[in-house]
């Protein structure tokens, strides 16, 4: 299982790149989307925000692609603020169901809708990634939130955990692409809500003191 999420961390982002061809070729093509919009969601309420930062494939393109040219700057903290976050959401969700219902029993009609949203919001977290990281459209990708509002309510909390072994060399903090700050749950569950899981901060860690269920806690 380990290998195969490593193989599909690397390469997944092809997927991307095949559904903006095909996209060209057959608007049908482009309703697999859904499976972007919905998966998000369904995996929250096991893992959190697990799909962002492990299995979307956009998510994927941007870790292996962009980041070998994003400006690896932290985006602005009101890009995190569930304020802008619900407006985005909203606006965004808004012109999706509205543009599903114009092409009702249209496929080609219903296709380029989500051809759209896609391409629009690739290229927007390719743009903002030029003036800040790699990830910047994480931060406020509408299935994100709704994931990260789920994983909220979730009754498991056991995703990253950090040891008291932590020494504070804040290394971690610079490696996440989501901005966080694992080193602040020393001895604790890192159960932020918008943890993406990306397994950054394991790696950077000198002292192997954050991982998953293996760490020692207080």
């Amino acid at each position: 299982m380990k290998m195969f999420l490593k193989l599909w961390k690397k390469y997944s982002f092809t997927l991307l790149i095949g559904f903006v061809l095909l996209g060209l070729f057959d608007l049908r093509f482009a309703v697999v989307a859904i499976i972007c919009m919905i998966a998000p969601v369904v995996v929250a309420i096991f893992k959190g925000r697990f799909w962002c930062g492990n299995l979307c494939p956009r998510g994927n393109f941007y870790d292996n692609v962009v980041s070998k040219f994003s400006n690896k700057k932290n985006p602005p903290k009101f890009f995190k603020s569930y304020y802008f976050r619900a407006v985005v959401l909203i606006i965004m969700m808004t012109m999706f169901t509205l543009g599903v219902k114009e092409n009702w029993g249209n496929l080609y009609g219903i296709g380029m809708v989500f051809y759209r949203i896609i391409v629009v919001t690739t290229i927007i977290g390719i743009v903002l990634s030029l003036f800040y990281n790699h990830r910047t459209w994480c931060h406020f990708c509408p299935m994100g939130t709704l994931a990260s509002i789920v994983g909220k309510f979730r009754k498991s909390k056991n995703v990253l955990q950090v040891a008291p072994t932590c020494v504070l060399c804040k290394l971690c903090e610079k490696k996440c692409p989501i901005g966080l700050v694992p080193y602040d749950y020393k001895g604790d569950i890192l159960s932020h809500p918008d943890c993406i899981q990306c397994g950054k901060c394991v790696a950077a860690c000198p002292k192997k003191a954050i991982g998953y269920d293996k760490i020692t806690l207080k």
